[in-house]
């Protein structure tokens, strides 16, 4: 099965989030097709949590086009996750990042196991 393209992925998810009423904001658009899409997800607490695109491993891609995803960062302060994203950045810049502002760090993330 086909993956869906980023920017696709990217609206459908802040359409979900925003159904939910999870603020959420694209903050950074990075290749329409394949881009590598990064998650913060600020507690408004002084923590945020970093996901990032699970490894191919993790990821049956027979049977699953969905994407998955994996914590890089959990309740690290938001400069953690700010350098983390940096370094990202540096590393592919066809980048995406959406970042959520939720209390509860409610992300709606599929995690790989």
């Amino acid at each position: 099965m086909a993956r869906l393209r980023s920017d696709f992925w990217v609206s459908a998810h802040l359409r979900r989030l925003g159904i939910e009423g999870i603020a959420a904001v694209q903050r950074r658009r990075g290749a329409p097709e394949a881009g590598a899409i990064f998650v913060k997800v600020d507690r408004l607490d002084g923590s945020a949590d970093l996901y990032g695109p699970a490894p191919q491993s993790l990821v049956d891609t027979e049977s699953d086009g969905d994407r998955r995803f994996v914590a890089l960062l959990s309740e690290a302060t938001p400069a953690d996750v700010e350098v983390r994203l940096g370094k990202e950045l540096r590393f592919d810049d066809d980048l995406w990042i959406v970042e959520i502002d939720d209390r509860a760090g409610r992300h709606r993330l599929d995690l790989a196991e």
